[in-house]
């Protein structure tokens, strides 16, 4: 037994709103310089629809992901470090800007200078890549924009999965939103991908990182990863990717992700494993026992031989008391509540979901009957049709008993706990329906609804003795500014190769400015601005006001 801790997420679909708070929050922190104007670390996605990029999860098109070859190895699906290696010059398997977007702005300009005229005048779209106007066709949330709508969900490589009466009365089921990070898989293909070896994972707490300095943009990473959640960085020829908020993890602060989320709805904790099982588990022939195999992979923090290996392994006691306290072992292993997405690619993921259980009561209560009654709700959830094998796609892959077991307990939840809150007698039959006793379905309540915020985040912070080793990495790994370890310097192929420019894009005269400049793009202006945080107040700078024709 090897044991490692790994930092992890669960995310309870039930409460998320679609409100993008986090992708806005994530996009600003990380990747709001050049190059990274379609990057989206963490999006939202609503459900059914296509995805971001679109029809990410069709591996036969985008072959992302790990399958098994005829002996029972695992290999990627891409193919052999021999095939990678042979086309090295070429990942023609992978998103182009059409399938992500092409990033735009809006000409402002024309807003705010047009002279005044009957007519209201536009701002115009302009692309951040050419510069030129251009038509808005797809976006990062182009499902949630059109609500579902069957000329975009028919391309759901998920949809495409379930029976054809799904599909003839998709118009009577529901809608729900999906956020998505980089997995920080335990069995990373992106890592294996990578001829360079630039991604890694590290050993401390399980977070993939790429190295700056190492990544030669390749792109078999992006291939590789079957989530798309690797990024090229055209502006660096680097790729980029979701890094857990790991300045913020060291000092046990949760995600800015998470920490921003309106509907709480993320918890994070360490939880422990035996790396020793995890090609076996990744390597089991039947699809639909990835499940189980993976849960057989994380170790009970509470066993007293699990503490010995841990503290045997060098794992800090305050990590094994917070591997304890973890919400993530909870909701996985204990409550059985929380599902990987994906499991058939074999990574391994690391976040976990709860999948939503609102539309089956808002179907039962349109009947006119008790919406939360136990056994009307346990009907409802076995004769429902889209939810569960829908679900089953995205979270089992595609073995609905899964997901219909933890629909029943959310149920059985609820219908236990309104009992409690109108003051009735508790009925203990219900949790013992779904294999729980009466104080594990209040203690599951308690963190799904109102965990307080130190039990939602369980973040154990880094140790001082490992401080130099932790801030060589952040120095590696640093894509918080431009002119950063690894991102580059000014070269002979103009701005896209090259130097410091502003960290964000306000429009596209900015950007045309810096594309055909020879050196640092300044403002040409720029000698007649006033720089308000060197005045003290007092006078008048010059420059503050326009010249007019008498000195007044």
């Amino acid at each position: 037994m090897r044991v490692m801790a790994q930092m992890a997420m669960v995310m309870n679909l039930d409460k998320c709103i679609g409100c993008h708070t986090c992708s806005v929050t994530c996009k600003q922190a990380w990747t709001n310089r050049t190059g990274v104007e379609y990057m989206w670390w963490n999006n939202v996605e609503t459900r059914p629809g296509q995805g971001y990029p679109r029809t990410y999860e069709d591996q036969e098109r985008w072959q992302g992901g790990w399958e098994l070859s005829k002996r029972g190895k695992l290999k990627l699906k891409a193919g052999s470090r021999l095939k990678n290696l042979l086309s090295i010059f070429s990942s023609p398997k992978m998103p182009s800007i059409q399938d992500y977007y092409e990033p735009w702005t809006y000409d402002y300009d024309t807003l705010l200078s047009s002279p005044l005229q009957e007519h209201t005048p536009v701002a115009q779209p302009h692309s951040l890549i050419s510069g030129k106007p251009m038509k808005i066709s797809w976006s990062a949330n182009w499902d949630d924009d059109l609500g579902g709508s069957p000329k975009l969900t028919q391309n759901d490589p998920i949809l495409k999965k379930v029976s054809e009466e799904i599909k003839l009365d998709f118009e009577k089921t529901f809608m729900f939103h999906l956020p998505r990070i980089c997995e920080h898989c335990l069995n990373p293909s992106c890592a294996a991908s990578c001829p360079s070896g630039a991604i890694y994972k590290r050993s401390e707490d399980g977070i993939v990182l790429v190295d700056q300095d190492k990544c030669r943009g390749w792109r078999k990473c992006v291939t590789g990863c079957p989530y798309k959640k690797i990024y090229f960085n055209h502006k660096t020829g680097k790729a980029e990717k979701c890094t857990f908020c790991f300045p913020r993890i060291e000092v046990g602060i949760p995600t800015i992700c998470a920490e921003t989320c309106v509907g709480r709805l993320r918890y994070i904790g360490l939880i422990l494993y035996d790396a020793d099982k995890v090609l076996e588990a990744a390597s089991v022939e039947d699809d639909h026992d990835l499940l189980e195999s993976q849960r057989a992979v994380f170790l009970d923090p509470n066993d007293p031989e699990v503490v010995r290996a841990a503290e045997a392994a060098g794992i800090q006691r305050d990590w094994i008391t917070a591997a304890q306290r973890s919400p993530i072992w909870s909701l996985i292993n204990k409550y059985r509540v929380a599902l990987p997405l994906h499991p058939e690619y074999r990574t391994m993921p690391m976040v976990w979901y709860i999948p939503p259980l609102s539309p089956v009561v808002d179907a039962v209560a349109e009947t006119g009957v008790d919406a939360e009654q136990v056994d009307t709700l346990f009907a409802a959830i076995e004769s429902l049709r889209i939810p569960v094998e829908y679900l089953a796609e995205l979270f089992s892959a595609g073995d609905p008993e899964p997901v219909a077991g933890v629909l029943r307990k959310l149920a059985a939840m609820r219908s236990y706990m309104r009992d409690i809150n109108l003051g009735k007698e508790p009925q203990e039959s219900i949790p013992a329906a779904v294999g729980m006793t009466g104080e594990e379905m209040y203690e599951m309540y308690r963190l799904l609804a109102i965990a307080a915020y130190d039990e939602r985040y369980v973040i154990p912070p880094a140790h001082a003795e490992t401080a130099h080793s932790l801030e060589e990495l952040a120095t590696e790994c640093s894509l918080d500014y431009d002119g950063g370890p690894g991102m580059g310097g000014s070269g002979p192929f103009g701005e896209g190769s090259g130097g410091p420019v502003a960290l964000a894009v306000e429009n596209f005269h900015a950007l045309k400015q810096r594309q055909t400049s020879d050196s640092i793009a300044d403002p040409e202006d720029k000698s007649s601005r006033v720089n308000l945080l060197n005045w003290d107040g007092n006078g008048r700078p010059d420059g503050m006001f326009p010249t007019t024709g008498s000195p007044s």
